[in-house]
């Protein structure tokens, strides 16, 4: 399971939303199979709808191997 606070921790070099969002990505490209919603992201770029936002990069048809 990706767990947003595990991907925070692991990677303190990310600096963006943006950047979580193509982790995220990746990730599900990857064949993770679930993600979990546990912390908001601490970006100043993080916008409202951020859960939303974060599901759809990792549940977007172009993730499909």
């Amino acid at each position: 399971m990706l767990s947003i606070s595990e991907v925070l921790m692991s990677n303190h070099d990310m600096t963006s939303f943006g950047e979580l969002v193509e982790y995220v990505r990746r990730c599900a490209q990857q064949g993770e199979m679930f993600i979990e919603m546990d912390l908001r992201p601490p970006f100043e770029d993080t916008p409202e709808d951020w859960a939303e936002r974060l599901e759809a990069a990792f549940s977007s048809a172009d993730n499909i191997l």
